[in-house]
């Protein structure tokens, strides 16, 4: 079951307006989408967090206005990271019938084989854009590496589990490699050290006999 966040619809929209939204706990936000008007709303901070915490950034939450609950997906927000409070969020209304896209993080589990042996495993994407309804929005996409062996790489393409949302990046992207262990240059001039006693370049002492 969706959590269900209580809004208040907001009339002022001045800088200090919100300033006194958020010095009383709540967040500024607004709410869009097809079949329903932009509203500028204020929703309880400490629950908005403790929501997106618990259900992830790609949940659908219902948003309860004026006795009408709104299928919303959080879209965008912004947080005071050292406060660690949100200060903004855009929440777009969705059809659970629809169709849509969204970034979801990827997360590398395991430790790779050829990590245990030295090597270094790289991950391009931490991000990948699915397509799918609503419903069957993945929180994150877990891809384990356990089994992967130095110059091993792993792509889109293989991520063959059964699913109900389809990847919108091409099969030859990279996901994951393991690179072989870095070997230490050794510095070689091409010159030889020269000896005690220097020659001339017919072999003869270079030392002038005196008279």
């Amino acid at each position: 079951m969706s959590a269900t966040l209580q809004a208040k619809e907001r009339k002022e929209f001045t800088s200090s307006a919100k300033r006194h939204i958020r010095l009383e706990g709540r967040v500024p936000a607004i709410i869009y989408g097809k079949s329903v008007d932009s509203k500028a709303v204020a929703l309880d901070g400490l629950e908005l967090l403790k929501t997106i915490r618990e259900e992830g950034r790609n949940a659908v939450i219902n948003i309860e206005l004026d006795g009408k609950k709104h299928s919303v997906m959080l879209n965008e927000l912004q947080k005071d990271f050292m406060k660690n409070e949100i200060i903004h969020a855009d929440f777009i209304v969705v059809n659970m019938d629809d169709e849509l896209e969204a970034q979801v993080p990827v997360h590398l589990t395991g430790e790779a084989k050829g990590v245990k042996e030295g090597g270094v495993l790289q991950q391009p994407h931490f991000e990948l854009t699915v397509k799918a309804k609503p419903a069957d929005l993945p929180q994150s996409i877990d891809v384990d590496v356990s089994e992967m062996d130095i110059n091993d790489t792993l792509t889109v393409g293989d991520l063959k589990e059964s699913r109900k949302y389809t990847i919108s990046h091409e099969d030859d992207e990279l996901i994951a490699s393991v690179l072989p262990p870095r070997k230490e240059e050794v510095i070689d001039s091409g010159e030889q050290q020269e000896s005690d006693d220097p020659e001339t370049a017919d072999g003869a002492d270079s030392t002038e006999e005196s008279e």
